[in-house]
């Protein structure tokens, strides 16, 4: 089997989780990691049986592709150095500070001839991957992400730590360009922002409105989209998604055996008689982070598009500096 010699650069709450990941992944072959706290790089690599570098350059040198996991400030310095190297980079999400140095090492990738694939995890979260089959078009999203409060990640607004998943989300799922932006924000325990409330609409005319909280009593991540003859929820935390359809009366479905399918209802009489279809797809039974390393790993060996690539990681940023604009400037 093929594989990428793949390095980790960053070794904290994250970087871990590649480390350990990347030594399991089927496709991937994990020459080590480094990390400017040499102790706790060591620490982490003796625990997943893989070499600890005190030099980022001697890891690039024997590495195809690196994974990003530092301080979303350090992400440019890292990733044009590893472009250098010739190195494909998984980068995690925000993909950097700025759409200048998200724009800067798109144009290094394509000009090295490297991939870039940006984390946005939720992509790979079961309750996403069990709607792929369905035509998804909403023209109206509600989507809430809360969390409990943890110091970790308050040195960026709740914009860029939490909303912007969902903003990658809704950004694919539309795919159509933003005509307006409503937001506001609140500091209330940090100094940028920990509750955020968006309003997005777009080109197409579906709007979208979008709730991040890092001061919430109970943790949420749900998602639901409105679109003609169709609603569905995404639970991203229970990891499920649940579906209601309209169809006509007259047509008899086939119970998919990897789903769960029952009429709940019945809507208008006669020729106009239409059910209320409730499906439960069955969701898949990964771990979402290995998921984004085997593909990153899949695109680099057989020359295939990234599941995230760099231009849609500086959309969602592009947009989420716009609502920390807008929040700024009401």
């Amino acid at each position: 089997m093929q594989k990428i010699n793949l390095g980790v650069i960053g070794t904290g709450h994250l970087g871990k989780f590649h480390v350990k990941l990347a030594a399991e992944t089927h496709n991937i072959n994990l020459v080590g990691a480094y990390d400017i706290n040499h102790e706790q790089a060591r620490a982490v690599c003796q625990e997943c049986q893989t070499e600890a570098y005190s030099d980022l350059d001697a890891l690039l040198e024997k590495v195809d592709a690196v994974s990003i996991v530092v301080p979303t400030s350090e992400h440019f310095n890292i990733a044009m150095k590893a472009l250098e190297h010739d190195c494909h980079i998984f980068i995690e999400k925000p993909i950097t500070s700025t759409v200048e140095e998200a724009a800067g090492i798109i144009d290094k990738a394509r000009e090295k001839q490297k991939k870039i694939q940006v984390g946005h995890i939720e992509r790979f979260n079961p309750a996403m991957l069990a709607v792929k089959d369905y035509q998804i078009s909403p023209m109206f999203i509600e989507a809430h992400r809360l969390s409990q409060f943890n110091p970790r990640g308050c040195d960026v607004s709740v914009v860029l730590d939490l909303m912007i998943h969902d903003l990658d989300l809704i950004l694919y799922m539309v795919k159509s360009p933003v005509k307006h932006i409503d937001a506001c924000g609140v500091s209330v325990v940090s100094e940028t922002e920990d509750i955020a409330n968006v309003r997005i609409k777009f080109d197409s005319g579906c709007v979208a409105n979008l709730t991040s909280s890092r001061i919430s009593l109970k943790p949420m991540r749900r998602m639901r989209l409105f679109q003609k003859n169709q609603y569905v929820a995404m639970d991203f935390m229970e990891k499920k998604s649940d579906i209601f359809q309209l169809r006509d009366a007259s047509v008899q479905d086939m119970q998919d055996k990897d789903m769960f399918s029952m009429v709940v209802s019945k809507i208008g009489v006669g020729d106009m008689a239409r059910n209320v279809v409730y499906e439960k797809p069955e969701p898949p039974q990964v771990n979402s982070l290995k998921m984004e390393l085997e593909e990153f790993a899949k695109a680099v060996i057989f020359d295939l598009p990234p599941e995230v690539p760099g231009e849609q990681g500086m959309q969602a940023l592009e947009v989420a500096n716009t609502i920390l604009d807008r929040i700024a400037r009401p």
